[in-house]
């Protein structure tokens, strides 16, 4: 059982420890099992019971209040136990967040409830071929089609959910300023004529991923987020909430990775004696137990200033994602290392382990571009303090 003490930790409030209790339970009960078999049904499945039994609520909340903290229980409870669940809980939030946060109430009323429910799976489609981590590249437009619709032209690619999605939130340039200035955001439901999935792409950790085409794509004005030109902010509010969640599923994956090396190197004989008492194996424990404990500070403390109010919390958030994903990929690696051969079998827990971590260290931006982000933001304390 991995160690749970954070949850007695100031960061958090005791409706936080019921729901870790309470997503323990499910998770426990239904997240491997619902995970078997073909990725996109399972997929569905997991949403589908995840709204059924009301973890979603939290994901796509009622009262459009994103609780970070508890995004991040849930996340990091989900993942202990299956990416997979950890993918559908993550994309039903993500998916819908730019709605939560910038959908006036008719278009919450018409696409938040089914999400809620698990009834309909949900994408955030912002990457595209030659813009992933920079979006002021990206190339897809938006143009006016009279005074009621925009026609959307270009393409998105490694959209999570893609293909099964009921709807997607799409960014596009509608040219109001130059750069990450001139984007804007759009809700377009998957049956939108002009739509196309271009290409499924398999992964090393297989989740639904696809590349999206437009092609005089016409949405109706009151599917956009926000004000025109207001695009950028819209990607960057929803990731801000987001971002340190990433983190906090690799904290549950990495979690998982130091139960399962403890007890490999408990129950492993080697020269005589366990594994574990050699020093080389519990220098190598100690190092990820640290990288966990580091890791989960970094991840609630994220998540506890954005819940308090704090306007921005990139920085933190993107510390909290590139220390907490770097991290988890050592422990996973160590994990490999312990079980020796076995480590590398596929589908063995700890080879599994491995492919899921490495995909976090790219997704919502790329460990190069945390450092970026981190490294701008003291510029810029340093200037503020001058």
């Amino acid at each position: 059982m991995a160690d749970r003490d954070f949850l007695l930790w100031p960061f958090l409030e005791p409706s936080h420890r019921a729901w870790a209790e309470e997503v323990e339970a499910w998770a426990g009960a239904h997240a491997e099992r619902l995970s078997a078999g073909d990725t996109d049904t399972a997929v569905r499945n997991l949403t589908r019971a995840m709204g059924e039994a009301g973890l979603l609520r939290v994901a796509v909340p009622e009262d459009g209040r994103l609780d970070v903290r508890a995004l991040c229980i849930a996340r990091e409870t989900l993942a202990r136990h299956s990416g997979l669940a950890d993918f559908a809980f993550a994309m039903a939030g993500l998916g819908t967040g730019s709605v939560t946060l910038f959908g006036d109430p008719a278009l919450k009323r018409d696409t938040l409830p089914a999400a809620r429910a698990g009834a309909a799976l949900a994408a955030f489609a912002l990457s595209e071929p030659e813009a992933g981590s920079d979006v002021a590249a990206l190339a897809t437009t938006a143009t006016r089609d009279g005074n009621a619709h925009w026609r959307i032209d270009g393409s998105k690619t490694w959209i999570s959910n893609g293909g099964i999605a009921g709807t997607y939130v799409v960014f596009a340039r509608t040219g109001e300023a130059p750069g990450a200035r001139g984007l804007t955001a759009f809700l377009v439901p998957a049956d939108t004529p002009g739509l196309s999935i271009v290409e499924r792409i398999e992964v090393s950790a297989p989740h639904p991923l696809a590349t999206l085409r437009f092609d005089g794509m016409r949405v109706p004005d009151t599917h956009r987020l926000g004000q025109p030109g207001d695009g950028f902010k819209v990607a960057m509010a929803t990731l801000d909430v987001f971002r340190a969640t990433v983190g906090a599923a690799a904290l549950g994956f990495a979690r998982h990775a130091l139960d399962l090396t403890v007890a490999r190197a408990s129950n492993r004989s080697l020269f005589g004696g366990p594994l574990f008492d050699q020093q080389m194996t519990q220098a190598a424990i100690a190092e990820s137990a640290v990288d966990v404990e580091t890791s989960a500070l970094l991840v609630y403390r994220a998540a506890w200033l954005k819940d308090s109010g704090t306007p921005r919390v990139s920085r933190e958030a993107s510390m909290a994602k590139l220390h907490a994903t770097e991290s988890a990929q050592r422990v996973a690696d160590r994990c490999v290392q312990i079980h020796g051969g076995h480590g590398v079998v596929r589908d063995h827990p700890a080879e599994k382990l491995y492919r899921e971590v490495r995909a976090l260290r790219v997704y919502e931006g790329a460990s190069e571009v945390q450092r970026i982000i981190i490294a701008r933001a003291e510029r810029d304390r340093a200037k503020g303090a001058a």
